[in-house]
This record gives C-alpha cells, sequence and structure tokens, in this order.
C-alpha cells in the first residue's frame, strides 16, 4: 500500500466562503465542486488541497483528512488487522471512488479512498 494524496476537509455550511479566499485572494483552482463539497488545488500539483464540505457524502459525516491509496482493500485489511473501527464501507461511491472511514488514534474521522478505474 502507498499513500497517493492526503485531503484536509473543512466542515461548513458555507462553502462558497472558500471561494473568496482560497480562490480568489490565494489564487487555487476549482478541483471540484459537487455542490455539497468544494475541493481547491493546483493543476499542476496535485499534492496541494484543500476541501470544505457540509457533509461526507452519502449522508455520512464530514471526515476530518481524506487519505488517497493505490488500494483500498489493502489498507481497509490494515487497519483491521492493526485494530482500528472502521466507522463506514467498504463501498464504491457514485462519484467514483472506493472509500472507508476509520477513527485514528485521536479520534479524527479519517476517510480512505481511490479513484476507481474506469475500463
Amino acid at each position: 500500500m502507498k499513500v497517493q494524496r492526503i485531503v484536509a476537509n473543512i466542515d461548513t455550511d458555507n462553502i462558497a466562503e472558500a471561494k473568496r479566499f482560497y480562490q480568489d485572494v490565494l489564487g487555487l483552482d476549482l478541483l471540484m465542486d459537487l455542490g455539497w463539497i468544494a475541493t481547491y488545488g493546483s493543476h499542476g500539483e496535485m499534492k496541494i488541497q484543500i476541501s470544505f464540505a457540509s457533509q461526507g457524502g452519502s449522508g455520512t459525516p464530514t471526515p476530518d483528512l481524506s487519505i488517497e491509496v493505490d488500494d483500498v482493500d489493502a489498507a481497509l485489511e490494515h487497519m483491521k488487522n492493526a485494530g482500528f473501527p472502521i466507522q463506514y464501507g467498504p463501498v464504491d461511491e457514485p462519484w467514483g471512488v472506493r472509500r472507508f472511514f476509520v477513527r485514528d488514534p485521536f479520534g479524527k474521522l479519517i476517510n480512505i479512498l481511490a479513484h476507481l478505474q474506469s475500463d
């Protein structure tokens, strides 16, 4: 298993407020907008991202961090073997990711995900 990306998620009911600060002032690109989540970063550098969300999608709470991996099922097995409680999933979401939620040692909700391969 290899970590591909880590994205911070900021819980807010005012997602539009992020645009003014992160896009208009800091110059980040809007990379994704699903209505309930907007992700800002750099098209040239995927390592720079921050998301603002009013929910976690599919009726879940907003996770504190999203960590993209190359193999969700391997990550899930590692988490289970280490005794970390799985809070949601694994599930293939309609927006093209396979993911699960887990709590880290500090009680933070972590979204572990991989983008689904399109054939």
